[in-house]
């Protein structure tokens, strides 16, 4: 199956496809330097969280899909040279909103929850 949305997704910032089927996608970051927020190696949240989203966009894998609500907990930092690892899978759908399930990790849970996405009937920036 091939990506139908966030095609131009930077793989260095928020992942690349590793898996991609009906209702589920799996995404991997490899984590560097330039994104840790202090001298130990802490990654930004933010990096974590958009690999999560990405997950998300593709296990609905619409060119319109958009994010408009986000139900997620940080479970487990993650440091600098650290891969994570994020898969989304749909677990409810009504009408134009679908829930998926996300999950991310490295050798451990970094963060868990559900992501709410809409599917507009035209790209959100068409007016």
């Amino acid at each position: 199956m091939e990506p139908r949305t966030h095609k131009l997704s930077s793989r260095e910032l928020v992942g690349e496809v590793v898996e991609l089927k009906n209702g589920y996608a799996k995404v991997r970051l490899k984590t560097n330097e330039r994104m840790a927020v202090d001298e130990k190696g802490l990654i930004h949240g933010g990096f974590t969280f958009g690999c999560a989203d990405l997950a998300a966009m593709l296990a609905v894998n619409h060119p319109n899909v958009v994010l408009y609500k986000a139900e997620v907990k940080f479970t487990a930092p993650v440091k600098a040279g650290e891969e994570i690892t994020a898969e989304g899978k749909i677990v409810e759908k009504s009408g134009k909103k679908i829930r998926v399930e996300v999950k991310a990790y490295t050798d451990k849970t970094v963060l868990e929850g559900f992501m709410y996405c809409y599917i507009p009937e035209r790209h959100v920036l068409e007016s």
